[in-house]
């Protein structure tokens, strides 16, 4: 079972397939659902821990921080190590950082359990791709893609939702204990189930391309993050973006001149690959700093209550785990075009409708909106990344993983910092005007998704160019 000949055999296995993708797509929506649940605790937990908003906020950044340095590095990783080998990892630190957070008596051990978390789901997402990139045929992979899409949206989008109803009916330690039976869950199948899918090669791993890579994206990504607080001229903020930048550009060089780089940057030679990328990150920029603005204007702007605001988003959130399976098989039988350009012009409606909304706007909308943005984005979101992984050879699957995963969480992360940034910077204008809060916050939200707006324009244009990969032989590159 060990063996990859063995290991080939899997798609025809079914009896095999349903409890790898379970054990993998749970620990995946564990991990993406502890990335936002804490978010509506921050305020509270400042509180008990007698820290101020920007050690607080670490919380947060710090869970994107470790994703955004850790994700890169995973592509050579599974190709030196097992896939038993990296999916255990993966589980055990899930379960030792949600352990270690749940019981944390002081923040900064709360904050350890918090980075531990976020590197068993650094480990978990690019895993679970390249599974169903191994195990599936290219004509069953949209059909596995679409949960991995549900996974990928209900994990964020329903995490402020429940972590509201715990922390309305008990204390905020059970948002990590909730979830230990699925991570346990996780691990007992994958135990039982995950055959090694690989067979590692050696593989020496250069000690300074980790460096600059871990410069590189953690410097971005913490640059972004602590933008918000220190303000976006500030020498901490632009000298952490700059350093970034340019650790990254040397590393992109070094990996160029390798024989056996940590990240293969040939995958950018596939013109598909490329559109894949972009539309993934204008996706995830706007998708998660969407989450983290509309609950800021319900709760501002329409004056409710951060349960009510989760409730608001759930109809949006259940339809998208209901379509996404749906969506997957679909996309094996119609191909990217088809399902891609309508959900690109449902979320370019959809952000329309919200920038219109004010302080008078009925519930109802919102929520109807809602709905239409997420059935939008189910459509887009698993057919794109489906297609663009689709576009490489199969010896660049562990680097196109480790690429398109590391985007998505540097998207999130600057998507994130720059709405929040936006917002606050109008909403504080107009207060200045000697408007009420409301007010002013409806129009910073009107401006935030005003940019999201041509955002997804600018997607809806690149989805034209979209195509059903050829076979390799027949693509051509840049």
């Amino acid at each position: 079972m060990n063996s990859l000949s063995k290991s080939n055999s899997l798609p025809q296995n079914q009896g095999k397939t349903g409890p790898i993708m379970a054990a993998l797509f749970v620990a995946g929506f564990v991990g993406l659902f502890s990335e936002t649940a804490l978010n509506i605790a921050l305020r509270e937990l400042g509180h008990i821990f007698n820290a101020d908003p920007t050690t607080i906020q670490w919380l947060a950044t710090g869970y994107f921080l470790t994703l955004g340095i850790l994700v890169p590095v995973t592509g050579i990783l599974m190709q030196k190590f097992t896939t038993r080998q990296m999916f255990l990892t993966s589980a055990l630190l899930s379960i030792i950082g949600t352990v270690l957070a749940a019981s944390a008596p002081i923040f900064s051990v709360l904050l350890a359990g918090r980075i531990i978390q976020a590197a068993g789901l650094a480990i978990c997402l690019p895993l679970t791709q390249n599974v169903i990139f191994t195990i599936f045929p290219p004509n069953r992979r949209g059909a596995a893609m679409g949960l991995m899409g549900l996974v990928m949206l209900a994990g964020p989008t329903l995490g402020p939702t429940l972590a509201g109803l715990i922390l309305e009916t008990l204390s905020w330690h059970w948002i990590f204990l909730a979830t230990l039976p699925f991570l346990l869950f996780s691990l007992i199948f994958g135990m039982k189930y995950l055959p090694n899918l690989n067979e590692p090669r050696s593989i020496a791993i250069d000690a300074i391309s980790i460096v600059l890579s871990t410069i590189g994206f953690g410097g971005i990504v913490y640059g972004v993050s602590v933008s918000g607080v220190n303000g976006w001229t500030s020498a901490s903020v632009l000298g952490s973006i700059l350093i970034g930048i340019l650790a990254l550009l040397v590393f992109a060089v070094r990996q160029t001149r390798m024989e056996q780089p940590v990240l293969n940057m040939k995958a950018f030679t596939y013109p598909l690959f490329v559109v894949g990328i972009l539309m993934s990150f204008i996706t995830f920029f706007n998708m998660l700093s969407m989450l983290v603005i509309l609950p800021m204007y319900m709760q501002t702007a329409l004056l409710i209550g951060a349960f009510a605001t989760g409730l608001v988003l759930l109809p949006g959130s259940l339809l998208n785990c209901i379509m996404a399976p749906v969506i997957g098989k679909l996309f094996d039988r119609v191909g990217p075009r088809t399902l891609i350009i309508p959900g690109a012009i449902l979320v370019a409606a959809g952000y329309f409708f919200y920038a219109q909304y004010g302080t008078e706007t009925a519930l109802w909308m919102v929520v109807t909106t809602h709905i239409f943005m997420m059935l939008g984005i189910g459509l887009v979101l698993p057919s794109v990344l489906t297609n663009t992984l689709n576009a490489l050879p199969k010896q660049y699957y562990p680097d196109g993983i480790a690429l398109t995963q590391t985007i998505q969480q540097i998207a999130g992360a600057i998507g994130i910092a720059i709405m929040v940034s936006v917002y606050t910077a109008k909403q504080n204008s107009i207060l200045g005007a000697n408007s009420d809060l409301p007010h002013a916050a409806a129009a910073g939200t009107s401006l935030v998704l005003k940019i999201s707006l041509i955002l997804a324009l600018a997607n809806l244009l690149l989805s034209l160019f979209l195509k059903k990969p050829q076979s390799f032989e027949a693509q051509t590159k840049f």
